[in-house]
Parts: structure tokens; C-alpha cells; sequence
């Protein structure tokens, strides 16, 4: 048996403020849809399920990022996750220009927990809260 990781899906609050985020980061739009009916009940495990979604690809084809806005049932609002938390908890992206990285961020009203570190003199990296408070880790390798 063959297994390959297909994408991380993450509930959003508001599905257009989350794209704009991770395109101006440098994510693409691969598609946008409107999934209800039998099928998406069945999948997700809601009745009269219905959310509006978006995948997104990194530039090299490797990772992909479904975002999604629940319409019905309505979204249940959740405390944003912390660190230390069990489960699932954030999505890591290594990026080129961190500094780059931040300024973008910064110009969505994102911004680092408490700062930039640097971890061996081999990568620098923070955590930052994204759209919908998603924890967002940004990493650049360095040398």
C-alpha cells in the first residue's frame, strides 16, 4: 500500500480574508466550490451539510491547503488553539524571505506570538496567529 498526504483542511470564519492571506504569501488558487448534497453528508458526517472552499497550492506543487467556511449547520467558534495543545494545531510553511514573509503577514494584521528565533544557526522561524486565529509556523532555512 502506497500513502501520500493529499491536503490539510482548515475552518475559517471568513473564506476570502483566509485566501488572501496564504495567495499574498504565495499560495495559488487551484479551485473554489460549493460542496452540499448526499455525498457531503456522507463524507463529513453532518446532515444538510453545505460550505463554501477554496485549495491552494504551494509554488512547488508539493502541499495543498483547503480552506473552508461553514454554512450549514453553522460554525461552532472554538478558542484558538495554543501551542502546547493536543491535536492538531497548526500549518508550517517554509518560505524564502522571512522578513518578506513577516512584512506580508504583518499587512493582513498577523503577526508573530513573540518574536523570530533561530533554532542550531540552521533555520529561523516564528509563530503567528492567521486568519481566523489559524496558528501559522513560517520557516527559513538558512545557509
Amino acid at each position: 500500500m502506497s500513502i501520500a498526504l493529499e491536503n490539510v483542511g482548515i475552518a475559517v470564519p471568513d473564506l476570502e480574508s483566509a485566501v488572501a492571506f496564504f495567495t499574498d504569501l504565495g499560495l495559488t488558487v487551484l479551485g473554489r466550490d460549493t460542496v452540499e448534497g448526499e455525498w457531503a453528508d456522507t463524507v463529513v458526517g453532518l446532515d444538510g451539510h453545505r460550505a463554501r472552499l477554496a485549495m491552494l497550492q504551494t509554488p512547488d506543487g508539493a502541499g495543498r491547503l483547503e480552506l473552508f467556511e461553514q454554512i450549514r449547520p453553522p460554525a461552532i467558534a472554538a478558542a484558538p488553539a495554543q501551542p502546547h495543545q493536543v491535536g492538531m494545531h497548526r500549518v508550517a510553511f517554509s518560505v524564502d524571505d522571512l522578513d518578506e514573509a513577516l512584512e506580508i503577514a504583518a499587512s493582513h494584521g498577523c503577526r508573530p506570538l513573540r518574536g523570530v528565533a533561530t533554532y542550531r544557526d540552521a533555520v529561523r522561524l516564528t509563530y503567528l496567529r492567521g486568519p481566523g486565529d489559524i496558528l501559522v509556523m513560517l520557516a527559513q532555512r538558512l545557509g
